[in-house]
Parts: C-alpha cells; structure tokens; sequence
C-alpha cells in the first residue's frame, strides 16, 4: 500500500494530528533520502523539514541529501532503498530540472518508500503543476510542467488561498479541465494512502474550473 503525503509548510513543527498519523504511517526507519530543490547549495538543506520530523519523534538510522554532490547512479541506490523520500521546499523549478537530470522520477514512482513533499517539493510530486507570475514565480510567461506524477492530480501547495480563491481558481482553470488541482494553505498536508485521499488544514479541490473546500479528515 502506497502513501504519499502533499505538505505545505510548517513554521515550527508538525501538527499532533499530523504527527501521530505520521508515526503510524512511516513503520520502516531505516533511511530517509532527501531530495534537494536547490541542488548546487549544499548547507543546512533540509534542516527545517528534518526538524519536524525530529519533533514528531521520527528518527531515522541513516539520513542521505540528494544534490549535485551525489552521483546519479548513488542517487538511484538510495532511493531503491529508502524508507522515507523526502522532497524538499524551496525552488520548484530548479528541483524540476534536477528530477529530470538525474533521472529521478521513474525510480521515486517504482519504490517501496513513502514519498513526502513539502511546498516546492509537494507540487512536484504532483502530475503537473503551472509556474506562472500570478501564483508566485518570477516569470513573465506561464508554463504547465510536468511533475513526478505519484498520483495522477495536480498541486498548489503553500499558497495564500484565503485572499486569492478567484485569482487561483481562474489562474487554474485551464488546467482544471483534464487534472483535478489540490490546492492548500502552507499549515496543511493532503494524504494519499491506499487510493484514499485525506485532508488536513485549509485545503480545496479545483475540478473542471469548479472550486470547492474539502473537510478535514485528518
């Protein structure tokens, strides 16, 4: 049964909820295989979302940071024999290429692990996503990239949907006709287990330019 599970961003730590389905979730600790989104920096990558993990109680024997470091072919073994893969926030696109360079998602999809994203990391993860001026980015034209695809939907995930439910609902539409768009705040998480799909936090469904706000299951 696989889970993966859509993050947002968390000042401090993980919610108790979030925490609690999380132990139950990630069985196996043997290795957790981080997933750089700014693959030429090599300090304090990923400490915030190892922080949360640490908070949570989640410690794991071995911790490895993919990243321009690491051979592709190293990278590959890991993640074969992760336990947890963890795709870190921070610069979508650039993570993006680095996935593609490295050849990392057919591997990511073929695991055992359970898969993690947060902000960056989460859309991603997701089928595709749209890196356009009005949700964030520094561009000038808007463009639908393709993404790891774990799931088949699609992800906006750290985004501050309260003040810009109509922005993002027609930034999105488009894409909303063909793929069903997750959309969160940045304190939430969208769970996939088993086919079943759970929420926590503020989080909405964009389908066929409709939107609507999901209930909480978590």
């Amino acid at each position: 049964m696989k889970t993966h599970y859509y993050l947002g961003w968390f000042n401090s730590h993980f919610p108790e909820n979030l925490s609690k389905v999380l132990q139950e979730d990630i069985i196996d600790r043997k290795s957790l295989v981080m997933i750089s989104s700014n693959p030429s920096i090599y300090e304090e990558i990923g400490a915030a979302e190892r922080s949360w993990l640490d908070q949570a109680g989640i410690m794991f024997e071995e911790y490895h940071l993919i990243n321009h470091c690491v051979a592709k072919e190293e990278a590959h073994s890991l993640i074969k024999n992760a336990s947890v893969i963890f795709l870190l926030g921070g610069n979508t696109v650039e993570q993006n290429r680095f996935l593609a360079e490295y050849e990392l998602s057919d591997p990511i999809k073929k695991s055992r692990a359970l898969v993690m994203g947060a902000s960056a990391g989460a859309i991603n993860m997701s089928a595709k996503w749209l890196c356009s001026k009005n949700l964030g980015y520094n561009v000038e034209d808007s463009t639908l990239y393709d993404g790891i695809g774990l799931d088949g939907f699609a992800v906006l995930s750290h985004f501050d949907l309260e003040h810009n439910l109509a922005l993002v609902q027609s930034e999105l539409s488009s894409l909303s006709e063909d793929t069903n768009i997750y959309a969160s705040n940045k304190d939430c998480a969208v769970r996939v287990k088993g086919g079943k799909i759970d929420i926590l936090g503020t989080a909405y469904l964009i389908s066929r330019s409709e939107i609507r706000r999901l209930d909480e299951t978590l």
